[in-house]
């Protein structure tokens, strides 16, 4: 099992973040730590340094974090991603957050640093990791315009079933799917109608934990991956199978 997307970097695994790692290691195969800031990014980069061969990372720039940032720090955010290519994985998570954010101005700030990720994966033929909350459709109409990104993945996808059968019909592109299936019916009636080649796990740790007193962790996917078996009616095995594959296929992992 791989979780595609967690943040294991973040100060609340300071105090245990090497007893976090072994668990993960006892049951799953890879974890791929998602950048999120330009210092979330090197500790993600020195984190699959430290775990070679099991952890893995992406580089981005969260939308809510990217709308206040500066030229310069989205400009360090290509930088980085163009001197690490060889070590990442992806480009993400980047995209936009229309949740969270509802200021238009904000919104249209968003979309912009977004594409300039995109244009970025698109000019070095990288997967990218995208956070389109609430703008799903709207992400769906941009893929066209990158023709030379491999991978598109919808990180922790919460969007509408119309759109995620568009999604489907897109050869490359990927929706991902956290441990919120374990409590979530509106992405357990989405999973039981998506076509698992399509499908990607993660934990989105230390975030979608069973409650919100506890802190989420990688080998929670572990929930995710009995949760697809179960409401699909499907060997665990063979959802693990299918799913895993999948991520390696896309993350060249």
């Amino acid at each position: 099992m791989i979780d595609t997307h967690c943040h294991i970097d973040f100060e609340e695994f300071d105090h245990d973040r090497s007893e976090v790692i072994k668990r993960a290691q006892k049951c799953l195969d890879n974890v791929i730590v998602s950048g999120y800031s330009n210092d979330s990014n090197m500790k993600a980069l020195q984190l699959s340094k430290d775990y070679e061969g099991f952890i893995y990372p992406t580089f981005g720039f969260h939308p809510v974090s990217s709308q206040n940032a500066s030229e310069e720090d989205i400009k360090i955010a290509h930088n980085n991603i163009k001197k690490y290519l060889d070590d990442i994985v992806a480009v993400g998570e980047v995209g936009m957050d229309y949740f969270y954010v509802t200021d238009k101005t904000l919104r249209e700030r968003q979309q912009e640093i977004f594409k300039g990720f995109l244009e970025l994966a698109n000019e070095y033929n990288v997967p990218i990791v995208m956070h389109v909350r609430d703008c799903e459709k709207k992400a769906v109409n941009i893929i066209p315009e990158y023709e030379d990104i491999p991978y598109f993945v919808f990180h922790c996808y919460g969007g509408s079933l119309k759109t995620a059968k568009k999604i489907m019909n897109m050869d490359n592109c990927v929706m991902s799917f956290s441990t919120m299936l374990c409590y979530s019916k509106h992405h357990q009636d989405l999973i039981e109608k998506i076509d698992l080649d399509y499908v990607l796990t993660e934990t989105d740790s230390p975030y979608l934990a069973m409650t919100k007193e506890e802190r989420n962790e990688p080998i929670n996917v572990t929930k995710t991956v009995a949760k697809i078996a179960e409401i699909k009616n499907m060997d665990i095995n063979e959802v693990n199978e299918i799913t895993t594959a999948n991520a390696r296929k896309i993350f060249k992992i």
